[in-house]
């Protein structure tokens, strides 16, 4: 399948990418401190009007993580077409292995955690997935227009 764009261009925007993902995963305090109060306000109030408790702090940290990572995986995919999805997330789970093991030996502040492991993989799995579903449905597209 022919991929848009140039996968130099996409490797470019890639290690761009990593810049952030680096800067949230070595901030010296965990990044959703300033609003935490903030967080379980809203959360509380969500729960006296018919959320579902389980709607909490952990979920939507790991969601989070998961949304962190999307962008990861389909840029990732962009700069590596011949790649499958389960690469794109081996390659998701080795960025977030290095700022888990960052956090643990060199943040006080901060902790390492495997199930950050599991969402930031599984986010970048998911970047990959939409990125491949994209580009089928742009082909199909061209295909369409092209009278094929």
């Amino acid at each position: 399948m022919k991929r848009p764009g140039n996968p130099k261009i996409w490797r470019t925007v890639l290690v761009a990418l990593l810049v952030p993902l680096a800067l949230i995963a070595f901030w010296p305090s965990p990044v959703d401190q300033p609003v935490q109060g903030q967080l379980a306000s809203v959360l509380k109030f969500l729960h006296t009007h018919g959320i579902p408790v389980w709607f909490n702090y952990q979920f939507v940290e790991a969601s989070a993580n998961v949304a962190l990572f999307i962008p990861l995986g389909t840029v990732a995919a962009l700069a590596y077409p011949k790649k499958h999805p389960w690469q794109i997330g081996i390659f998701g789970l080795t960025v977030s292995g290095c700022m888990e093991l960052g956090q643990l030996l060199y943040l006080h502040n901060r902790f390492a955690s495997p199930q950050d492991l599991v969402t930031n993989t599984g986010g970048a799995v998911i970047g990959a997935l939409l990125a491949a579903a994209a580009l089928k449905r742009l082909q199909a597209r061209r295909w369409s227009a092209a009278g094929l």
